[in-house]
């Protein structure tokens, strides 16, 4: 191929310059060079750091005025979208309605291709009409080329809704994919040319993370570093929300057991009790118009770490 028609390839597209011999490394070299490109997705979200404080700032806005964040990609990036929006409700405390995605060719696309879907622009805009995307919502589209069509035409669709649309990609967007915010985490090529569940696939997760865990911090979802609105579904996650609430108000683990099931299992209003020495329908309106920091008690903010 000539040079110049390797620099028409999206970045992601091209040849690694380091990779002609990965076939003949021994397996240790060859996971060696994996971590060695994974550094570089870690490089490229921090430079996009600006913009996903930006993107972060939107859903927060728009889960607080009662919209919802809608994730829309196609393979390992609509993937991502639906792995961030299936994890949010458990962390954070908020109903699954409020995190949805969509997936280029539906259910079946979670664990296996699905070969043509990603072409279909059209998928792309019915499925943020199914949505029923208002003004008040974020569609955030997710495609490492930035040129996918179903994504395309989602972010279109959601804007002639109003919406506010936000594109997380690892390529310089392609003329027709606009949006609101770009997040744009630049890996560049793979060490397995366009394979961009590699290093690509790495800086997506990084950004997703981040925006939606910074939108719950700012909502007030986490209390000194911990998930406090966490729903404790299992034996792991009670024992968490049990052991929270024992570090929070230094009560003995079984006091502290007592107190989180006289909150019916939330670990925000068993604190809210604590704090303010009030029954649970009283502390609920209190921890409402003040939150935790507003309610804990001086000990408390001595020891702010």
């Amino acid at each position: 191929m000539s040079r110049a028609r390797k620099s028409a390839l999206p970045p992601t597209e091209r040849l690694h310059p380091r990779a002609d011999d990965l076939d003949l490394l021994p397996v240790e070299a060859v996971v060696r060079r994996l971590h060695q490109e994974d550094l570089i997705a870690l490089r490229a979200v921090r430079e996009a750091l600006p913009s996903i404080a930006a993107a972060a700032r939107a859903v927060a806005e728009a889960l607080r005025a009662g919209g919802r964040l809608l994730y829309v990609g196609a393979g390992t990036s609509g993937r991502l979208g639906v792995l961030d929006a299936s994890e949010c409700p458990p962390t954070f405390g908020v109903p699954a309605t409020r995190i949805q995605a969509a997936i280029a060719g539906g259910r079946k696309a979670l664990t296996r291709a699905v070969e043509g879907a990603e072409d279909d622009a059209g998928a792309g805009a019915r499925a943020v009409r199914a949505f029923r995307a208002t003004a008040r919502d974020v569609v955030c589209g997710i495609s490492a080329s930035a040129s996918t069509p179903y994504v395309r035409g989602a972010l279109d669709e959601a804007r002639e809704r109003g919406a506010r649309t936000v594109l997380v990609c690892c390529n310089p967007p392609r003329p027709g994919m606009r949006a609101d915010t770009v997040v744009l985490a630049l890996t560049g090529p793979e060490v397995v040319a366009g394979s961009t569940r590699l290093k690509a696939g790495t800086a997506t997760k990084l950004v997703l993370n981040a925006i939606t865990t910074a939108a719950f911090v700012s909502l007030g979802h986490v209390y000194r570093g911990r998930m406090v609105d966490v729903r404790p579904t299992n034996t792991k996650l009670r024992a968490r929300a049990a052991r929270m609430v024992s570090e929070l108000t230094d009560l003995p683990p079984a006091k502290a057991e007592a107190l989180l099931q006289a909150a019916g299992d939330n670990v925000k209003l068993a604190l809210a009790m604590h704090f303010t020495g009030l029954p649970a329908a009283q502390a609920r309106r209190r921890l409402k118009d003040a939150g935790l920091r507003g309610l804990e008690r001086p000990k408390a903010r001595r020891t702010s770490s």
